[in-house]
């Protein structure tokens, strides 16, 4: 039966709105604020961690390209012919002025000739020391540490020592120019600068050829108190170099690093012949022994030559030779950012106009031997050859090959034109070659 009044209803409710804690909303609040300070934290740590790991993903590092100038002959002839017309000019000049002071004041100058005395002497050779520990700054002791096993089956550290130079860093690494023959097959490497200062080091590369290496000492570990008393080493221009020229050897030419010992340069016309490369070595009348390396410096602190315990000629010598370091400055660049230095194989010498003339000799490169087991003996090349060209790149010279040779990539097949004597004369050949790394 329906209401009546249908306005009315049973139950008549009203809601109310619950009235606001300001407490618990104060809480809470500071509940989501604190959770909110905590997450940052939490985020910005968590940030920090990742960080070396995430950030090469998105911003990838630059290429840190070390760089060693290279040097010409022409370019020193050029510097003595500015020096020596400035020499004149200077002259000229004194001169004019001399003759005007002659005659305001009409002086009469007497010169007499002295003799060289023993203090004189003492002066001079004061003066090459000073020069020899500024550059023992460049210096440093590199020990390679061996783990090795004796006759009664126990192990033990054995040590091996040689000098280093300081060439340059590439932002992260400080570079060391060794020897790689006292750090092969070692455990650990550890570099000691002039303070005393040591530090773990890391090998980049080497060159199986001449026996160099590169080494890097993380520059963040390097303290600032060793920074100061270090400095990078100067490669100069070695390629106008004379004989009687004044000369200061350094690092461990008899063995102890830090030495300083002083001579004269005796000859400059020697070579070596090695795997893919010619060198011009420098003789000098300093006392060295096969144990010895370190490095050749002029009087302007400049390094001009190294000296290697792996060299062959330094194990015929009683007195330090030194490997011009003006051919080995793209060898060292390559080995200075990584890079692997290119091989062959073969033994060669420049065949001259003169050569070429007198024994029917096409103009190129005469392969003396062929390495066994080499890249170019695995391809068909031989001693007599005459190599004319690389990728169709003329080769007239060692000169042109080692340019050549220094652009190519370990794995690139080349192709290699050369001339082979047969009963009817030399006749053209090629050939492919796979470029390898020496090692």
């Amino acid at each position: 039966m329906p209401y009546k009044n249908e306005g009315q209803h049973f139950i008549k409710e009203k809601i109310k709105d619950k009235p606001v804690n300001k407490k618990q909303l104060i809480q809470k609040g500071i509940a989501t604020v604190g959770y909110a300070i905590l997450f940052g934290v939490v985020a910005c740590f968590v940030f920090c961690a990742l960080r070396p790991v995430i950030e090469p993903w998105f911003a990838p590092e630059d290429d840190h390209w070390v760089g060693i100038p290279k040097d010409t002959l022409a370019d020193e002839e050029t510097n003595e012919d500015t020096t020596a017309d400035t020499a004149k000019e200077t002259d000229t000049d004194a001169e004019e002025k001399q003759d005007k002071e002659d005659k305001k004041q009409k002086t009469v100058y007497i010169t007499e000739r002295k003799d060289m005395t023993l203090d004189d002497y003492q002066v001079l050779q004061n003066k090459l020391y000073q020069i020899g520990r500024e550059v023992n700054k460049s210096i440093v002791t590199v020990t390679g540490v061996k783990e090795v096993v004796d006759i009664f089956d126990s192990s033990y550290e054995a040590t091996g020592h040689a000098s280093g130079l300081i060439i340059g860093d590439n932002s992260k690494e400080l570079l060391i120019l060794t020897e790689y023959s006292v750090i092969a097959d070692v455990k650990s490497i550890r570099v000691t600068f002039v303070n005393n200062d040591t530090l773990n080091a890391e090998l980049i590369k080497y060159d199986g050829n001449t026996g160099i290496a590169v080494l890097g000492v993380p520059v963040q570990k390097i303290k600032k108190t060793t920074r100061d008393q270090i400095e990078t080493a100067v490669l100069g221009n070695s390629l106008g170099l004379r004989q009687g020229r004044i000369v200061v050897a350094l690092g461990s030419p008899l063995g102890t690093n830090y030495s300083i010992l002083t001579g004269n340069i005796t000859s400059v016309a020697n070579t070596i012949t090695t795997e893919d490369r010619n060198y011009t070595v420098f003789t000098t009348n300093i006392v060295s022994n096969a144990k010895g390396n370190g490095v050749l410096v002029n009087t302007d602190g400049e390094v001009i030559g190294l000296f290697l315990k792996s060299s062959n000629i330094q194990k015929e010598q009683n007195t330090l030779t030194a490997v011009s370091i003006s051919e080995l400055k793209d060898i060292i660049e390559l080995l200075s950012n990584g890079l692997n230095v290119p091989y062959i194989g073969i033994k060669g010498s420049t065949v001259t106009d003169a050569i070429s003339q007198e024994y029917d000799i096409p103009k190129g490169v005469y392969i003396k031997e062929a390495v066994v087991d080499s890249p170019a003996m695995t391809a068909g090349l031989q001693m007599g050859d005459v190599i004319v060209s690389i990728n169709k790149e003329e080769v007239l010279s060692m000169k042109d090959y080692q340019r050549i040779m220094l652009n190519l990539k370990k794995g690139e097949e080349i192709k290699i034109t050369a001339n082979r004597q047969n009963a009817e004369g030399y006749q053209k050949f090629s050939c492919m070659v796979e470029v390898g790394v020496l090692r």
